[in-house]
């Protein structure tokens, strides 16, 4: 049997972090009481006209102009029509046939080659409700605030061949979407989400029959996902038996994709004009307007980082992800004056682990460019050992200051004075005979003794390298 490859499209759902919902003036908020942020309007109520929040329309060209998609500078409104105890008035207002924004794609680096993967198109809708099992209650519950929560639903071309490039590229319209301003995108309160398609092929033919995985709330969940079904599919296969076109839900806990649906129950949604709103129009003025909004963005970032910096993937993406880190890193290496690889090791060590434990971003706290860029200096040039310019990042972390001042202060300055250090390394020689002797016979262990008894008796102001280099020197002197 030929190779077999796999293919994945995925449609990624997020909410917008708008003030109002998509179609009325209530508040667009997670965490309220259980339907406390409903009117008539989102609960379908009869006699009730919807409104469209152009601010939707603005996030959704704004994601659209990030991905490279076509503009449509006239859209419409659809009804989805189904029925679910989650949505109330029956139907769902979508987008079908002319969608807000289409024919993008996205650039992203996979074991450092650049792959570009097809946006087919990118959509505004409105979500449905959220039904809730409480184990103290028989039946099941439903809280409608999340009914007219505003959404964009972003649907890749099947272009995404395993599933590290599933997650490189959710990773990176996550950071996009936050990027620009326009989602929180808290996957534990479920504003993003999304729904994996895969198949699979024998190369250089047709594409297989493709089964769709609902229920996947979580990025490492669409990736175990995305590898349970590549598995299951080329088992079907290598048995010669067919592959269904099917819907179905992925069991996280279980780990394993159960049937819900196959083709010939598939959901026909009857889709047709949304009567009660109007065409969307937005002028090529407006698009111009939003696009001068979009910064340079994280995955381009990341690209760059690699090629011009000679970051690996890993560094790159943890400083892109985050827009106080990049800056950060920008500013301090824009004057050439630090090497961006030292630059890049302390804010992904050091700094990220401070946010981390404080919570708190970079710009709360005492930290400058111009500070970070002179202390990797004086640790690129020995002034101050790996351990010293931890303590000196700690301090301009905390209560900010100069760096020199602070070395000068705490008394961190090596000391790389030859005379100073072959003296020290005579002494460590002749108090460590059992550790020279051991080193002499082979093992190589005893050598790191020396360096570090160099090392305490200098209370760490010694040069390393070089008092390592001299040490080294008199013990083949003495062979």
């Amino acid at each position: 049997m030929a190779k077999l490859e796999s293919v994945i499209g995925l449609e990624i759902h997020a909410e917008l972090k708008t003030a109002t919902k998509i179609f009325c003036g209530c508040k667009n908020s997670f965490g309220e009481a259980p339907n406390s942020q409903i009117c008539p309007v989102c609960m379908g109520l009869p006699g009730t006209l919807p409104r469209l929040n152009s601010k939707v329309c603005d996030f959704a060209v704004k994601m659209g102009l990030a991905l490279n998609c076509k503009i449509n500078n006239i859209s419409r409104m659809d009804r989805k029509n189904y029925f679910y105890p989650d949505l109330p008035k029956a139907y769902q207002i979508s987008q079908s046939d002319v969608p807000i924004c289409g024919n993008g794609s996205l650039d992203i680096l996979v074991k450092d080659q650049i792959r570009k993967i097809g946006i087919t198109r990118i959509h505004i809708e409105e979500d449905a409700g959220k039904l809730i099992h409480d184990d103290e209650y028989s039946g099941t519950l439903c809280d409608f605030n999340r009914c007219g929560v505003p959404l964009i639903e972003i649907v890749t071309a099947p272009d995404i061949k395993s599933s590290d490039e599933a997650r490189i590229f959710l990773e990176s319209i996550r950071s996009i979407l936050r990027y620009i301003g326009i989602s929180d995108c808290k996957m534990q309160e479920g504003s993003i989400r999304c729904d994996v398609n895969v198949s699979v092929h024998e190369k250089g033919t047709p594409l297989g029959t493709r089964c769709e995985l609902k229920n996947v709330n979580s990025f490492s969940a669409a990736v175990r996902g995305i590898e349970y079904e590549i598995i299951r599919q080329t088992e079907l296969i290598e048995k010669n038996l067919s592959v269904e076109r099917e819907t179905r839900r992925w069991d996280d806990k279980k780990g394993i994709s159960i049937l819900m649906r196959n083709k010939e129950n598939a959901r026909d949604y009857r889709f047709f004009p949304e009567p009660d709103l109007g065409a969307i129009v937005i002028s090529e003025e407006k698009v111009n307007s939003l696009r001068a909004e979009i910064p340079e963005l994280p995955n381009k970032k990341v690209i760059r980082y690699v090629y011009e910096y000679g970051l690996n993937y890993s560094e790159a993406f943890l400083i892109a992800d985050n827009h106080d880190k990049a800056e950060l890193f920008e500013k301090c290496i824009e004057k050439g004056e630090c090497s961006p690889k030292s630059a890049a090791n302390r804010i992904v060590g050091e700094i990220t682990k401070y946010m981390n434990d404080t919570g708190k971003s970079i710009s709360e706290t005492m930290l400058t460019p111009k500070e970070l860029s002179k202390l990797c200096v004086a640790a690129e040039n020995g002034t101050i050992s790996s351990s010293a310019a931890k303590t000196v990042l700690a301090e301009l972390i905390i209560n900010g200051g100069n760096t020199d001042k602070i070395i000068e202060k705490l008394g961190l300055a090596q000391n790389s004075d030859d005379n100073y250090l072959c003296r020290l390394a005579d002494d460590v020689i002749s108090a460590n005979q059992k550790s020279v002797d051991d080193f002499k016979n082979g093992k190589s262990n005893a050598f790191g003794h020396l360096i570090g008894q160099a090392m305490k008796i200098s209370k760490g102001k010694a040069d390393p390298k070089k008092i390592k280099d001299i040490i080294l020197k008199k013990l083949k002197m003495e062979e």
